[in-house]
């Protein structure tokens, strides 16, 4: 097969219509082991960046983690 080629030392292009920083705001999240189910799941920031809200994939227990100063840089934790 001629002219066919497989770059995989490049990294992918991004989707169209996606900046470097729209892809760093969609990857803000903390990765959350829910003692209550021992369940696993991803808690997003909320639209005003005060804190990651989710909720158990499970049972749906709401859990929030306030945004502040003096915070933490740990991106994962377990709740509940």
């Amino acid at each position: 097969m001629t002219g066919r080629q497989l770059d995989i030392a490049s990294p992918a292009p991004p989707p169209f219509g996606t900046s470097a920083e729209n892809r760093h705001e969609a990857s803000r999240f903390l990765g959350v082991h829910f003692a209550c189910c021992d369940a696993y799941s991803r808690v997003y920031a909320n639209r005003t960046r005060t804190a990651y809200v989710g909720h158990c994939p499970r049972c749906a227990r709401r859990f929030e983690f306030p945004i502040g100063p003096g915070g933490t840089s740990a991106r994962f934790f377990t709740a509940g």
